[in-house]
């Protein structure tokens, strides 16, 4: 078992490392709970959800699959109260680039000078191809910043050296949820299509409708295949980003209803794809986990390719194709180099681990030994798949490393009053921060917990608000909407 990285506490009883994840979404969570996982194997994990609009449900985060010791929803300020009272050795960000800046800035407050402080990592739960250079710089400061890939890694690095930021931080992972078996082309089965829909892409109603309509028609054309809409959520949940159609209520008006062989589907995208022929999506991580099991993957070009719709970033992976030539029986198959340079290699291709992770490169001392010692000890954890064992062990060593000193320095961010002295304060204040990074008065509730029909009162009264935010973008803005364009 790992220990605590403190020089104080190498005499103490070997204890598990103490991580915490913070999430804002389920599929944040999923990614934050999972990169812990790989970081860290066996640790204790305590996880937390930032408080919001797209704080997932039970049932949400029952699908995700990961389970923590213990799981509590917060504020910002009240997670760097926990932060700083509980000591945790890692602290996981799997949060919006907004919320990233605002607790970096709130842990600099904290430990101003150099400090026995947790190990902060942050990243990206899935394909990176909007705000690039915005994310990036609101989640700089923290000691790790995980690309998912190589093609990222250098996309993150050039960004921070153009702004003459340090850029040693990034460190090259893959995706910590990408797995499951190899595919197998169907044999007395069935064929089934998942078409992995997204909540805010497309944005319109119309071209939603559109391809809603597509895998009607295709699973009309194709009666021997099931065609598997799967979608994020259900009725009044709530996901990262908002989706003002949902497909739920346009599968009620397609025309003639939906065939048979096609319908709805909630679960588990891991579990989905146990079954997936074909995997078709506008822009979804989704395509990452498929083209990963050597399933044929369909990247939609039906409305085009653009930066909006995100499939610009599938240019070159050979997974570009129409409803059309999907029905004229086409499947794409993901090219080699371009799957390598994602990080997505399939599994009958992926190269296998070739160096033990106990035995792989870190730094010298006990804290090192003990993060491969875990490695090697709880298989699972280190490498939930083989192929993934020598990505993560790099960021293990570089955790490792961080984690034998006696004491880290203060977190520093790009962005501060002097880079950006009127962007800076507005994100802070947006989550009840100071311009110096301490919590507003007010902002982390003191003194005697309470009682549980009070906390009970206040979870029903924060789902309503929720319902009632819900209600209003997906049925009052679009009716806005619609008598603007009278």
């Amino acid at each position: 078992m790992p220990v605590s990285n403190r020089s104080a506490q190498r005499s103490a009883p070997r204890s598990p490392l103490r991580v915490a994840v913070l999430a804002d979404s389920d599929t944040r969570w999923k990614w934050g709970a999972l990169t812990a996982r790989r970081l860290a194997p066996g640790h204790r994990l305590t996880g937390h959800l930032l408080r919001g609009r797209a704080t997932p449900t039970a049932r949400q985060l029952g699908e995700v699959g990961v389970r923590a010791d213990r799981l509590t929803e917060v504020t910002c300020a009240e997670f760097l109260a926990d932060i700083e009272r509980e000591r945790y050795d890692v602290v996981v960000l799997a949060l919006v680039g907004g919320a990233v800046q605002a607790v970096l800035h709130g842990v600099r407050a904290l430990w101003p000078d150099p400090a026995a402080r947790p190990v902060i990592v942050t990243g990206y739960v899935g394909v990176v191809y909007e705000k690039l250079a915005d994310g990036l710089l609101l989640r700089h400061g923290a000691d790790l910043v995980l690309a998912n890939s190589r093609h990222d890694a250098q996309r993150f690095r050039a960004v921070y050296e153009g702004v003459g930021a340090d850029a040693g931080c990034v460190t090259e992972t893959v995706l910590p949820f990408l797995g499951g078996a190899a595919y197998e082309p169907a044999g007395s089965r069935a064929t089934t299509v998942v078409f992995a829909v997204q909540p805010s892409v497309p944005e319109s109603r119309a071209d939603r409708a559109y391809l809603l309509e597509r895998a009607a028609g295709h699973a009309r054309l194709h009666p021997d295949r099931e065609v598997l809409v799967k979608l994020r959520s259900r009725p009044g949940e709530h996901t990262t980003h908002l989706e003002e159609q949902p497909y739920q209520r346009l599968a009620a008006k397609v025309p003639g209803g939906l065939p048979a062989n096609c319908r709805l589907a909630y679960g588990n995208m891991g579990e989905v794809l146990d079954g997936a022929d074909l995997l078709v999506t506008v822009s979804s991580t989704a395509a990452l986990e498929s083209l990963h099991r050597g399933i044929p993957t369909a990247v939609l070009t039906d409305l085009g390719i653009r930066e909006a719709l995100g499939n610009h970033h599938f240019l070159g992976s050979g997974c570009l194709a129409s409803w059309d030539q999907l029905d004229a029986g086409l499947l794409p198959q993901g090219d080699p180099e371009w799957l390598a340079a994602q990080g997505v290699a399939p599994l009958a291709t992926a190269p296998l681990a070739t160096t033990p992770l106990a035995t792989a490169p870190r730094a010298a001392g006990a804290g090192a030994a003990d993060v491969a010692e875990a490695a090697a000890a709880d298989p699972a954890g280190a490498a939930a798949d083989d192929e993934d064992a020598d990505v993560f062990a790099a960021a293990r060593a570089r955790l490792a490393a961080l984690l034998e000193l006696p004491g880290l320095p203060p977190v520093a961010p790009y962005y501060t009053l002097t880079t950006a002295p009127r962007y800076l304060p507005g994100i802070l204040a947006r989550h009840h921060l100071a311009a110096d990074g301490t919590p507003l008065p007010g902002a982390a509730r003191e003194g005697a917990e309470p009682s549980r029909l009070r906390r009970r009162l206040r979870s029903h009264l924060r789902d309503a608000a929720r319902g009632l935010y819900r209600h209003g973008v997906q049925r009052v803005a679009p009716l806005i909407r619609r008598m603007g364009e009278l």
